[in-house]
């Protein structure tokens, strides 16, 4: 029989959160053979990533995979896996690890660490941390962007269909047509929005009307989404703005649409030509999309955020020049301005210059999208580093008591 995998995944960051643990839940099911559960406190969540998930009931079976309920006590564990991921170190119920310690086959214990291109991060990679009480090890295991990491999660011929759909033109008119009524023309520049609620949509709006030439901003049911509303017209889930300028007509037109499911959402990332993402899921969903970006990284009350989106860009512009580099860092630190946590590196262009600096270097910077997409690819994915990591180095690790 095969072996057992338990994730376990609490709702942080809606989205995020469960949009990696059921990624990895899925792979490991269906590319790796495992008998996977995924426990979830919040079922609503995945309900809206993957639609027709029963909400109703504590156990749901989808894709190979069975979604349980995660509920507060009592907890019945049912049974104790072989390998048990933990997410975001969320930690398993205390009635849950209490049973792993008793199994005279201790199960391999992993937790699943967020996502950061910090140079730290390769010396915690895989580092083991005793139990302070039970005979138990669990070991720490952090996606990446070198070879001393895990990896970014990528489903066994994802690149393939991104780059048939890529290349079909009426593929992409057939999707644009099924979410907003029509194709965008062939000239427009094409922007999705997913984002946490204080990004400066409004002002990008209107940085958009500068551009010489049609503009789409696409915005799937969200903050992205609520922050535009004033902008449509009454009633309707589209708006088009005429702006007149030097006897040339600009036009920008927002669309909001539902929520997607991933598979619909990866379609979205794959047809636009700039993708504003946020959190976790999203942002490595954009980098295998082969398309610039622009990432919406998540608060911290301590402003760690900053130097986490810093050690990413220091990654992302190698191999950009001077003036690349610096519409990719201008754009990036205006879209993660805020209030209470201004960024620490001075004074940087406001929205709509950093935007024109942008989207004037966007040729460049849709090469070095491809670029990066190609390099990360050349590495195992997440969910087959974790597997070998469990099959190769936990299977004969010492368990400290």
């Amino acid at each position: 029989m095969s072996e057992r995998w338990d994730i376990f995944c609490r709702v942080v960051d809606n989205y995020g959160d469960v949009g990696v643990s059921w990624r990895l839940a899925r792979s490991l099911a269906r590319e790796h053979g495992k008998r996977v559960r995924l426990w979830l406190d919040d079922l609503t969540v995945i309900a809206k990533l993957k639609p027709g998930t029963d909400t109703a009931h504590d156990v749901h079976h989808a894709e190979g995979v069975e979604v349980v309920r995660l509920r507060a006590l009592p907890f019945a564990p049912r049974g104790v896996a072989d390998v048990v991921v933990e997410t975001f170190g969320c930690g398993p119920p205390a009635a849950y690890v209490e049973l792993m310690a008793e199994q005279e086959q201790k199960p391999r214990w992993i937790n699943l660490e967020y996502l950061s291109a910090e140079d730290w991060v390769e010396g915690s990679h895989a580092l083991a941390s005793p139990h302070p009480r039970l005979p138990l090890t669990k070991f720490y295991f952090f996606p990446g962007f070198t070879a001393g990491t895990g990896g970014l999660l990528r489903e066994q011929g994802l690149l393939a269909r991104r780059d048939e759909f890529q290349s079909d033109a009426g593929a992409q008119a057939a999707f644009w047509r099924s979410l907003t009524g029509k194709a965008p023309p062939e000239e427009a520049l094409k922007v999705s929005l997913f984002t946490y609620a204080d990004a400066p949509v409004e002002s990008l709006a209107r940085a958009c009307q500068q551009y010489p030439g049609p503009v789409w901003l696409v915005a799937p049911d969200g903050a992205a989404a609520s922050s535009l509303r004033d902008q449509l017209m009454p009633g309707h889930d589209s708006a088009q703005r005429n702006v007149h300028h030097g006897g040339r007509r600009r036009e920008v037109e927002i669309f909001r649409v539902p929520f997607l499911p991933q598979d619909q959402y990866d379609l979205l990332l794959w047809a636009s030509d700039v993708n504003f993402v946020r959190g976790e899921d999203s942002f490595v969903r954009a980098q295998w999309a082969a398309r610039p970006f622009v990432w919406h990284v998540y608060p911290t009350a301590d402003h760690a955020h900053w130097v986490k989106l810093a050690a990413f860009l220091h990654r992302y512009e190698q191999g950009l020049d001077c003036a690349q580099a610096a519409a990719v860092d201008g754009l990036w630190n205006a879209w993660n301005q805020r209030a209470s946590s201004p960024s620490p590196n001075g004074a940087k262009p406001g929205l709509p210059d950093a935007w024109a600096g942008f989207v004037a270097n966007r040729a460049a910077l849709r090469g070095r999208a491809r670029a990066w997409s190609d390099r990360l690819a050349a590495r195992p994915d997440l969910a087959a580093a974790l597997v070998d990591f469990a099959d190769k180095s936990l299977a004969q690790a010492p368990v400290t008591s």
